[in-house]
């Protein structure tokens, strides 16, 4: 049985509770025994965090002790996987560059905030992204900067909203990928805004499901 820890917090508009009770939801039916926390010292623990298989933040913003993102990298160094979407993992303590590094991205803005736009998958053979077409989804288009190490699985075009960044040419926005940290695998996916997303649309789901059940598979090739 796989051991998963989410915790959740900070800020309030993205349903830290909402998405994270979704997402305990699904990993419970997936056989996963799953621990939930709403505070960021179930971080102090390196062994502990050592001992999980996934790790799922759903913390927006904040500030976290320097101790406790040097415990989740070596945790996911040694294997433990990280999984996370929207704010909760890549607007998650925006002063803290190493748990930038670790999750592959940050976001910086979403102009036009909740616009309708399409997700493309990218064809590859990643399990995560099997059989899943293209979808579009109302939501916060998120504009990010990310680490050109990251492989990614989905884009969405931007810029579709007005703002002095449109005068800029047109480009591809990651949305979905996965990346590698010493043993451990980590996955992100920038939609999620709550947890209602996700229940009304299914693509956004399981993409979602599948990154996390992929990146608690990382002891298993270790």
């Amino acid at each position: 049985m796989k051991k998963v820890l989410i915790f959740q917090g900070g800020w309030e508009g993205h349903d830290p509770a909402g998405v994270s009770e979704r997402f305990a939801h699904i990993l419970t039916k997936e056989g996963c025994d799953v621990e939930v926390y709403d505070t960021l010292d179930c971080l102090k623990d390196a062994e502990k965090l050592c001992g999980y298989d996934l790790i799922v933040p759903c913390w927006t913003m904040g500030e976290i002790p320097t101790e406790y993102t040097k415990n989740v990298c070596l945790a996911v160094s040694r294997g433990t996987g990280l999984a996370g979407c929207h704010g909760g993992m890549c607007d998650a303590f925006r002063n803290d560059t190493d748990w930038h590094f670790l999750t592959g991205g940050q976001f910086v803005a979403h102009p036009g905030n909740d616009i309708e736009h399409t997700v493309n998958i990218i064809p590859s053979s990643s399990p995560i992204t099997e059989g899943i077409k293209d979808f579009s989804i109302c939501s916060e288009q998120y504009y990010m900067h990310v680490d050109p190490a990251i492989e990614i699985l989905a884009t969405t075009r931007v810029p579709l909203a007005n703002g002095c960044h449109a005068t800029n040419k047109s480009c591809d926005m990651p949305v979905a990928w996965t990346k590698y940290w010493g043993l451990g695998r980590v996955f992100y996916l920038s939609v999620g805004h709550n947890a209602e997303l996700f229940r009304d649309t299914p693509e956004a789901e399981l993409l979602m499901k599948r990154g996390m059940l992929w990146a608690a598979e990382g002891k298993s090739f270790a």
